[in-house]
């Protein structure tokens, strides 16, 4: 706070408060297009020459945390665990509307599963200073786990506040945000102190699309690239030497054989007679 006095009769002061801000961590993960054809070649699971994208949950974090810096002020931050073509997932994100980009990349991070991967992100975040939020998509397309958000909170000793559908309120200057969980029995509220790990849903927003001037920014920045030895991480600890899941085989599921059979009839309700019997005998009902 800033105070002035005048000089004579009169008296008068003023101050400036500078208001709370947020920031904001978005994890994003550069996958295969969900049109990829996935196959299984030599033992590995290869999609080929399929285009790498951001995986399509991501999408939805980092348009949310770009509306929250825009409603509260602050910063994104995005981060991305892969080889160097993930750069392209993180210029998207900058493009978008992220402030800065960090890729964390390094061989020994090759083969990581969720509690390797965790292991990362939490240092990584940590190096970052005065972190409000991490938000994730709700899953990737690829691993298909859905468990790194909420192993990243435990590594952090954060709230994870998982399948958010919106956040209803977050105070920064309280340090406390308020937010709506999509369930299958229908929609919870939670409360929580920040800082806290969201992971995000479709329905929270609609992803907006990379703007001229955000491309632009993008093609320029220049993205750091951290190494497991920079966030402070041994090589036993991530990759294959510290997951907890280990892969001995991968094999293709056989090809399934379907047979299509047309019902026919002379009118709807012999149609649907003859169906219900086939269905029966088939003890599908």
């Amino acid at each position: 706070m800033l105070n002035a006095v005048a000089t004579g009769q009169a008296a008068f002061s003023f101050s400036f408060i500078e208001e709370a801000h947020l920031n904001i961590v978005v994890c994003i993960k550069q996958t295969p297009d969900t049109a990829a054809k996935v196959e299984v070649k030599d033992g590995h699971v290869t999609w080929g020459d399929s285009p790498l994208v951001v995986n399509p949950w991501d999408e939805f974090a980092v348009e949310e945390a770009i509306r929250l810096k825009e409603k509260h002020g602050g910063k994104v931050i995005a981060i991305s665990l892969g080889p160097e073509t993930a750069r392209e997932a993180l210029k998207q994100a900058v493009a978008m509307g992220s402030d800065e980009a960090y890729l964390v990349s390094d061989p020994v991070l090759k083969g990581s599963d969720v509690l390797a991967t965790s292991r990362a992100l939490a240092k990584a975040i940590g190096k970052i200073d005065g972190v409000d939020l991490v938000l994730f998509g709700k899953q990737a397309i690829d691993g298909d786990t859905g468990q790194t958000a909420i192993a990243t909170a435990r590594r952090l000793g954060w709230s994870p506040l998982t399948y958010v559908a919106k956040i209803a309120e977050i105070d920064p200057a309280a340090r406390t945000i308020k937010v709506e969980r999509l369930l299958e029995e229908g929609r919870q509220t939670v409360t929580s102190k920040l800082p806290a790990v969201i992971s995000v849903v479709k329905e929270i927003n609609e992803p907006r699309y990379p703007s001229f001037m955000g491309i632009r920014k993008a093609s320029k920045l220049a993205i750091p690239i951290w190494s497991a030895a920079d966030i402070g991480v041994e090589a036993g600890q991530v990759g294959l030497a510290g997951s907890g899941v280990a892969w001995p085989e991968i094999m293709p599921l056989p090809a399934r054989e379907a047979v299509c059979e047309f019902v026919e009839g002379a009118s709807p309700a012999e149609v649907a007679a003859k169906l219900a019997d086939k269905l029966a005998a088939e003890k599908v009902v």
